[in-house]
Parts: structure tokens; sequence; C-alpha cells
């Protein structure tokens, strides 16, 4: 696992890299919980850069084979609390976090994108949650609150609804991303010059920052009758089936 996601720390700057290429970096459930130990105690690092090996992919959310051992709803609340302890500890890093998206970044990758501070992409990014096309899954209560903060309602239902992906132009005037570089190499580049800036910078200011608009967003009403909905149903067991057989789905709404 720990070639699966990388992290060193040179002059000041951590960076954490999702290294499954050939998977398009999606993440086990180990990955997730090496992205949370790093966050929770990044050691050195004045600030952090998450990107995906190679330039097809920041992450295509998690690796669809472990949803193979669910065996009800229990195991599907226990994932989604999981995502939402990983990506929250991410979201309260005590150094600031900067997202450098090349290649395809969805489902739990655009998640975890969306818990970083600033997100910048390079021409080639797609960003978006296609579980509509997918798994017929759903995000939790925490992701939706956070992506809602980002771009509004409206966005993330056309986004969900459609199960389209946002091209990096589109993800920039919806405000998902700050900066839209011409290929990987001026993205990495720019990404660790952004990183350096920020640095140095008032720690405490920022701090202070994410966890004043962090604070001012989250009222979040229980979501667990949501994830049993779609989890424990005949159409998610249809989905992964469909992903990891390479067909298209045939969904029934049961």
């Amino acid at each position: 696992m720990s070639e699966e996601l990388l992290y060193d720390v040179r002059d000041g700057i951590g960076h954490v890299v999702l290294n499954r290429p050939q998977s398009r970096n999606a993440l086990t459930f180990a990955m997730y919980e090496r992205l949370a130990a790093i966050a929770a105690d990044p050691g050195e690092a004045r600030a952090l850069v998450l990107t995906g090996a190679g330039e097809k992919a920041f992450a295509a959310g998690t690796d669809i084979s472990q949803f193979r051992a669910f065996a009800g709803a229990e195991d599907a609340i226990a994932y989604e609390a999981k995502l939402d302890r990983v990506i929250g500890t991410l979201e309260r890093c005590r150094v600031p976090t900067i997202a450098a998206i090349a290649g395809a970044c969805t489902g739990g990758g655009a998640g975890i994108a969306a818990a970083c501070d600033l997100r910048i992409a390079a021409a080639n990014a797609r960003f978006g949650f296609p579980i509509a096309r997918t798994l017929g899954n759903c995000l939790s209560m925490a992701n939706i609150a956070r992506l809602s903060a980002l771009i509004g309602p409206a966005r993330v239902t056309e986004m969900i609804f459609t199960a389209r992906l946002l091209d990096a132009e589109e993800a920039r005037a919806a405000g998902l991303v700050s900066e839209v570089l011409p290929d990987p190499a001026a993205l990495a580049q720019r990404a660790e010059e952004l990183a350096r800036l920020v640095a140095g910078n008032a720690p405490l200011t920022l701090r202070a920052t994410k966890e004043a608009l962090r604070r001012l967003r989250d009222s979040l009403p229980p979501d667990e009758d949501l994830i049993r909905l779609c989890y424990t149903s005949a159409d998610f067991r249809e989905g992964m089936d469909a992903f990891l057989t390479k067909r298209a789905p045939v969904w029934k709404g049961a």
C-alpha cells in the first residue's frame, strides 16, 4: 500500500501522490487511511500539494472492486462514514492544501479535491460525480454540502443528474478551480509556486479562515436513510456489476 500513496516533504512543501496510474489512481481503503494520517499530521510541511500519478487522472474515485464485499446497509453506512472522516480530516488539515488536477477527477477523487483549500487544473482536467450513470449510489450530506458551498445547489443538481463531467474551463467558471494551466508540466510548476506562496503567509490566519468557513457551512442532518436507499438497492448491485464487466447498466429504480 505504501507505494500506492507516496508522501515526501521537500523544502517545507509536502507532496502527496496518488500512485495507481494503471487504475486511474482509484483509491483503495488503505490509501484513504494513509491520506487521513498525512492530513492529521503533515510533519514539517507548511503546505500540501496533492496530485495523481501520470497525466490521465487525479483520481477516479474509489476502487469499485472493493464494494464486492458489501453485505448490507451497515457496510454502506460505514463506507460513507469512512469517506466523511477521511475527507473531513483533509479539510481540517492545519496547513494549506492544494489539489493539482490533471485528467479525470471523479467520485471520491473529486470529493478529495473539493476538500482542499485551493484547486488548480491542467487543460485536460475533467471533474464530476457520474454516479447516476455508473453505480447508482449517492453522496453523503457532507459532500453535498461542501459542493453546494463551492458551486451552488443548482450546479450540483445539474452535474449529478446529467452525470456529465465538467471540463477545465467549465470548472473554472463554476468556481471549482481557480486556474487552468496548459499542460501537466505547467500545472506541477504552478502548484509548487502556489504552495510556496501560501506557506509563506501567517499560518494562524490561514487556519482561522479555514475553520471559520467550515463552521459557517456545516449544519448537517442525518443521511443514513439516503445511503440505505441507494446502497442496498438492486440498482447498486447492477451498477457495480455493469461497471466491472464493462457494460451499460439496466436501471429499475429498486
